[in-house]
């Protein structure tokens, strides 16, 4: 399996720093969050190392996030919560703090502290086909 020896999370996988473990398998591993956004918020990772999740093999992935709808309806029951996001970050202009690919199931209530910043845009005339065209091209 692929590690990282100076990645803290390869270090909650390989036992060196404890976790509150929810779940773990061959491929994954969830744990309450140290620093939560809201009470309850999880962590959700592959157990081999990746940085993005571009980087991970399809099938890994599917092996991991085969354990979010659960995950997700878990913490959901045990906070009591309305509503939960689901967040993925790849890269430090993603605000990915820690490289190594993770999912944040966030419990989110009324009151909550969490917030996003949502500027939804438009795309010119045109623009958003050309878009599609150059990422369809690049799909494999």
């Amino acid at each position: 399996m692929k590690t990282d020896p100076n990645c803290i999370f390869c270090k909650i996988v390989a036992g060196e720093i404890p976790c509150a473990e929810l779940l773990a398998d061959e491929a994954a591993l969830a744990f309450v969050d140290i620093g939560p956004l809201a009470e309850g918020h999880t962590l959700l990772i592959p157990k081999a190392h990746y940085e993005t999740l571009d980087q991970m093999p399809a099938d890994l992935a599917a092996s991991v996030l085969r354990h979010l709808p659960a995950l997700a309806a878990a913490v959901k029951k045990a906070t009591g919560c309305e509503a939960f996001n689901v967040l993925q970050n790849n890269g430090p202009l993603a605000h990915q703090v820690v490289p190594h690919v993770h999912f944040h199931i966030i419990p989110r209530s009324p009151g909550g502290r969490f917030q996003f910043n949502w500027p939804a845009g438009e795309y010119p005339e045109g623009r958003m086909q050309q878009l599609a065209d150059a990422v369809r091209s690049h799909l494999t």
